[in-house]
């Protein structure tokens, strides 16, 4: 069963090992966050890099978080150096988890499809989901509604 809008945002424990830092639920706490799973040999998550971290420059003054989870399409990209990599070639600054045993993966659901993402909101429920070739735009759309919005 997929993560149900209104949902908490799961607990991040159980990753491989963190790369650009770790992060905590709880540090989420009162923060927009945005969550994205993506993969090495996934060339829409690759082509999308750069949009994600154009939001990032765009809303991390209006709160938005980040946070990356690396969640392997196949046995060869378990190489937590190899995730290293690309993330340094597509410049990625958001904290990235790399979740080989998919105990990240399976919690929030993503029933394997990449890319896929999960917008939380300030009080830490999900506002909106989206994967796939699509996933992009669609979240871009609630995440423009959600932090261009006045309170």
């Amino acid at each position: 069963m997929a993560l149900r809008i209104g949902t908490e945002l799961p607990s991040l424990d159980g990753a491989t090992e963190w790369q650009g830092g770790s992060v905590e639920r709880d540090t989420l706490t009162g923060s927009p966050t945005l969550v994205h799973f993506w993969s090495v040999s996934c060339y829409i998550c690759k082509n999308n890099l750069p949009t994600l971290e154009e939001w990032q420059k765009t809303y991390g003054p209006k709160g938005l978080k980040v946070v990356a989870i690396h969640a392997p399409r196949a046995e060869d990209e378990t190489d937590t150096e190899r995730v290293k990599s690309v993330r340094e070639e597509f410049g990625m600054t958001e904290p990235c988890a790399v979740d080989n045993t998919f105990a990240l993966a399976d919690r929030f659901e993503i029933g394997g499809l990449w890319p896929h993402y999960f917008l939380f909101g300030n009080d830490g429920k999900l506002k909106s989901r989206a994967a796939g070739n699509a996933g992009l735009t669609m979240i871009g759309t609630a995440l423009k509604k959600l932090l261009d919005t006045p309170a």
